[in-house]
């Protein structure tokens, strides 16, 4: 028998923005399925989810990959966090959606998220000058060379990992702001895409532990005339991949029109501060939908419409939004009764799609 190590990871309960904790247990291996992998606990009084007098709470694993850091047969194991007596904890965002996916799967949702992130060293963004600004942005975005990309070693090491890990990373890119980053993932049924996207954001994190830099994902890292950060969510349903679909689309938009107040409160703490209707994005307080337009709140893409057929791209959601209330969401407003979808006092406006 061999021994593993496998590295627990779960969502804490720390406000407006949960964070990622993990720990390592060792214990007989391999580990060829969930079965083979043990529940273990943690104190929630120190991760925002328990008080001290009664502080256990448990780890379930729900999916593990292997760890490409470690290497071996060791192993990254993602958790739900439940109480003591078995029940969900209030900040086990993964468990609604577990019913929702279920409610929902003849619709057969698929998601792929696009995560933009921001690279600091010490209190600068990384290649910035201490304590003055790079050139305006502009020759940043997909760019080549030291004058213009900062971090690129850290991001191929990353995408590295996700990929010997078995996470379904589809795409890389420098972002508009110098020190800003991109990767895809997708396209995922909801609860594969949100625990991969945790697994990936961990792994971002981790690695950059190495490099002694940090990444966030706050949707304003910068203030002033610098794009924030998103996490633009592509979502499509079987009907909408279907021949006619565009017309799905364009409902599923209606749909997410009348729930547009309602999404933003589960799309990310200060997101206020990144969609005002500058650098790409709708204000925060209208709802737009248009062809190819990355001012609107929903972007239908140029080939989907050509196409007849194909997906649309949620663009509200913030680089920091919880992927498994994301998901949640999308899916029971899309796919939910139009009836039950509560109109929401938001100006909105929708574009005449062709």
């Amino acid at each position: 028998m061999t021994k593993v190590k496998a590295e627990y990871i779960w969502i804490d309960g720390h406000k407006p923005t949960a964070k990622l904790r993990s720990k390592t247990k060792v214990f007989e291996g391999p580990v060829k399925s969930l079965d083979d992998i043990p529940m273990w606990g943690f104190d929630g009084s120190s991760t925002m989810q328990a008080e001290g007098s009664d502080s256990d709470c448990a780890l379930i694993p729900v999916c593990f990959v292997p760890d490409p850091i470690r290497g071996g047969d060791h192993i990254l194991v993602m958790s739900e966090v439940n109480k003591a007596d078995g029940t969900p904890h209030v900040t086990n965002t993964r468990a609604p959606l577990r019913k929702v996916a279920e409610k929902y799967k003849d619709h057969d949702p698929w998601f792929g998220i696009e995560q933009e992130y921001t690279f600091f060293l010490g209190r600068n963004p990384l290649g910035w000058p201490e304590g003055g600004y790079p050139a305006p942005q502009g020759p940043f975005y997909c760019g080549v060379g030291a004058d213009e990309v900062f971090g690129r070693d850290i991001v191929e090491d990353h995408m590295e990992a996700c990929m010997k890990a078995g996470i379904m990373l589809s795409g890389i890119n420098a972002e508009v702001m110098p020190g800003q980053w991109e990767f895809q993932l997708g396209p995922l049924g909801p609860l594969d895409v949100a625990d991969e996207l945790w697994l990936a954001r961990w792994l971002l994190y981790r690695i950059g532990e190495d490099y002694g830099v940090n990444a966030t994902l706050h949707p304003k890292p910068v203030k002033g005339d610098w794009n924030g950060a998103g996490a633009h969510t592509n979502f499509s349903t079987k009907s909408m991949r279907e021949d006619g679909g565009i017309k799905v689309i364009i409902a599923a938009c209606e749909k997410l029109q009348k729930a547009h107040k309602r999404h933003m409160g589960v799309y990310g703490a200060h997101n206020e501060e990144r969609l005002t209707g500058l650098h790409e994005t709708c204000s925060i307080h209208e709802f737009r939908y248009a062809v190819s337009d990355r001012g609107a709140s929903i972007r239908i893409p140029m080939a989907t419409d050509k196409a007849g057929k194909g997906y649309l791209e949620d663009r509200r959601p913030a680089a920091n939004m919880d992927p498994y209330q994301v998901c949640t969401a999308i899916i029971t407003t899309v796919c939910g009764n139009s009836d039950s979808v509560v109109e929401d006092e938001t100006e909105m406006v929708s574009e005449t799609v062709s």
